[in-house]
């Protein structure tokens, strides 16, 4: 790997927030199999150097409805989960995007998730998505309740998406786009797509075959390629593999690292610092 796992600790450890934030908020969304939930569970596995089930997630390779029904925050607490201090980020699951109308998570729910406005707890319904008038609806959203990160989480064994799911990813991006937010894409399932990455997960460098699967997720979806990150979520691993936590603390750095420029520029907007045009 060509950053170890210390290194990458340390710069994860490096944040603090300091422009009125408690802490950055990831928003995670996806197709329905993808592994968000697994993909939250991993990191946290990854930070706690011990295995963790931090969400609820459905290990069943021919999942074909989503696990998760709520809008939960998702706290990682650190010395290994040991103590009651908290690492000064968090992540939110949703539920899984699927084919059609009326089924899967409704875009619109995405949305205002990320502008803050869905509460603890509000449970997903692809028949109806929440409004103004639902008790579920927050409708004074703090620089907390926001989202500061979005992170599309796909399976880069799978990167062909049905057409009607890959038009809501766009409708959301194009959102997200129009508040600032930055955008990331996690490809999950990198061993399950070439069988030399399976062998020696640091092969996921030299796959030819991963790197096809990656672009052709890019230009459809519209990520850049330097935005998408491979990982392998933990699933039969009984103990930590430090190549497997290092693809998984990688995504994470740079998820802070987004999110702690964009807080930093929402702050200046906030402040409305003038301008000064030298003579």
């Amino acid at each position: 790997m060509h950053r170890n796992k210390e290194e990458l600790l340390k710069t994860i450890n490096k944040y603090a927030p300091r422009h009125g934030e408690k802490h950055l908020r990831i928003l995670v969304y996806g197709p329905v199999g993808a592994g968000k939930s697994s993909f939250i569970n991993s990191v946290t596995t990854a930070l706690y150097e011990r295995l963790s089930i931090e969400a609820a997630a459905n290990t069943s390779e021919s999942a074909t409805k989503s696990f998760t029904l709520k809008y939960e925050t998702h706290h990682i607490y650190r010395e290994g989960g040991y103590s009651d201090e908290t690492y000064p980020f968090v992540f939110n699951d949703t539920m899984g995007m699927e084919a059609g109308d009326k089924i899967g998570i409704h875009p619109k729910d995405i949305k205002l998730a990320m502008m803050g406005h869905v509460k603890e707890g509000y449970k997903f319904n692809p028949m109806s998505p929440l409004s103004h008038d639902d008790y579920p609806y927050n409708p004074n959203p703090t620089i907390d309740d926001k989202a500061h990160v979005l992170v599309l989480v796909f399976s880069s064994n799978s990167p062909q998406i049905d057409p009607s799911v890959i038009e809501k990813m766009k409708n959301i991006r194009e959102t997200a786009h129009e508040l600032g937010i930055p955008q990331i894409a996690v490809g999950t399932h990198v061993d399950q797509a070439c069988p030399e990455i399976m062998k020696d997960i640091k092969n996921i460098y030299r796959s030819n075959s991963l790197k096809t699967n990656m672009e052709e997720f890019s230009k459809a979806v519209g990520i850049p390629m330097n935005c998408i990150f491979g990982v392998k979520n933990y699933s039969q691993e009984t103990d930590n593999d430090d190549d497997i936590d290092t693809l998984l603390l990688l995504a994470l750095k740079n998820m802070v690292n987004y999110g702690m420029d964009f807080v930093r520029k929402q702050a200046l907007k906030s402040q409305k610092i003038p301008t000064f045009v030298a003579e």
